[in-house]
């Protein structure tokens, strides 16, 4: 399975970083600073459960192509549409987005784009913060990630994702109705 990341910060860097370390095939779309910043000291992430230091894949959104199976969306609520627009060439064919982001409004604008079925659930629960000087602080061992469909039917890609969570030092847990968990 390969996944992209939208960003390196606090939560995709952090879950993006675990499956990294587990060697999981992963890149993390990135704007050029934070590119940058990657390439010269790598994903490096402090926490109670673990350090990370792991070289990563990145890419810019003007290089992205449609090679991905599944896109983890973690952005902030007022970057929704530009990261909307940087994705997009990532989701082709059978490609998923997983949103890891508050509330649930984002749901629609993702529908109109995607099709709802490309569109799983998920949410995230963690204490993580990106600092100035690049790394990710993780603040305590809570690092919990809920998905699943939501349309509530068993499908592959989600048998596929909690695969790769397997060997991950991430909880997780794949829902038989997500909409109820977020």
């Amino acid at each position: 399975m390969r996944l992209l990341v939208l960003g390196a910060g606090a939560v995709g860097g952090y879950f993006g970083g675990r499956w990294a370390e587990a060697g999981v095939d992963v890149t993390f779309l990135v704007r050029p600073k934070r590119r940058a910043e990657l390439d010269r000291h790598a994903l490096r992430v402090e926490s109670p459960l673990g350090n990370i230091h792991v070289p990563v894949r990145t890419i810019l959104a003007e290089s992205l192509r449609p090679d991905y199976d599944m896109v983890l969306f973690t952005c902030k609520a007022y970057d929704l549409e530009s990261a909307i627009d940087a994705i997009t060439p990532a989701m082709q064919g059978s490609c998923a987005v997983l949103p890891l982001l508050n509330g649930l409004a984002h749901f629609d604008v993702l529908d109109d784009r995607f099709g709802a079925a490309n569109v799983m659930g998920g949410s995230c629960h963690i204490d993580v913060t990106l600092h100035p000087d690049g790394v990710i602080r993780h603040g305590g061992t809570l690092q919990r990630l809920t998905f699943g469909e939501r349309d509530r039917r068993p499908s592959e890609r989600a048998q596929r994702l909690a695969a790769i969570l397997g060997p991950t030092r991430i909880d997780w847990e794949l829902s038989d109705d997500v909409e109820r968990s977020l």
